[in-house]
């Protein structure tokens, strides 16, 4: 038998092979795809004998997705640096990157929630015309940057706000508890700044019953303290 003849038979006996097994791949699937439309048609006419089953499965399904839905909204833990608003520092201009910095270190709280603090500040303060640094400089004498400081007055949070007195405008975000919100502490504290301010003729006299609304037992001393914390911020800008 020469060479050629056995590559012959050989060529021959590996396309039988090929042929067989795509054959016999083509039978399995025909008979799968056969097997998954009889399931198809069992379960839609079950469905269509019993509407009841339909509903209930409905309701099953929709469940398993709310719990899901809810399971992924869950913060990871209860640990207050989670429920802290933070941000990236990065794309900061430059004179609010080197308040964050510098509040960071000076009251030992990580940049990113003093970053997000800090932008805050700027927004809140070109809406309401106060100056930012003001709106720093009196959560730094307030809170030191805690948005979970309670007053032995009752004022809380980042700007020590009475929850009670400033239920109207904390009832938008949620009510009482938004107060240790850093966001909405924020927010409704500098509205009530704002109008102090405009009830009062200095920005002395608007810090001394802001004072006295947050439960300082000193009013002197915590208008003084203020005005010389935003002075530092403000050698910075």
């Amino acid at each position: 038998m020469t060479a050629n003849t056995q590559l012959a038979r050989l060529w021959l006996v590996l396309r039988t092979l090929v042929r067989d097994v795509r054959d016999g791949f083509v039978e399995i699937s025909r008979h799968s795809l056969a097997l998954v439309g009889l399931v198809v048609v069992a379960v839609t006419l079950t469905f269509l004998a019993r509407p009841g089953l339909q509903l209930t499965v409905n309701e099953v399904v929709l469940e398993w997705l709310e719990m899901r839905q809810a399971d992924s909204m869950d913060p990871p833990t209860n640990d207050a640096a989670y429920r802290s608003t933070a941000t990236s520092v990065k794309g900061l201009p430059k004179n609010q990157l080197a308040i964050t910095y510098w509040l960071s270190r000076r009251y030992r709280v990580s940049p990113e929630p003093i970053a997000a603090l800090v932008t805050e500040a700027w927004e809140v303060g070109e809406r309401s015309q106060i100056a930012p640094t003001l709106l720093l400089a009196i959560m730094a004498i307030e809170s030191k940057f805690n948005p979970f400081t309670a007053g032995t007055q009752g004022a809380m949070g980042l700007m020590q706000i009475d929850p009670e007195a400033r239920a109207t405008e904390l009832s938008p975000f949620g009510g009482r508890l938004a107060v240790f919100d850093p966001v909405t502490n924020l927010r409704v504290g500098a509205r009530h700044l704002q109008d102090l301010m405009l009830q009062s003729e200095t920005i002395e006299e608007a810090l001394r019953q802001y004072a006295v609304s947050s439960g300082q037992s000193e009013v002197g001393p915590y208008v003084d303290r203020v005005l010389n914390e935003q002075k530092l911020l403000d050698k910075m800008l």
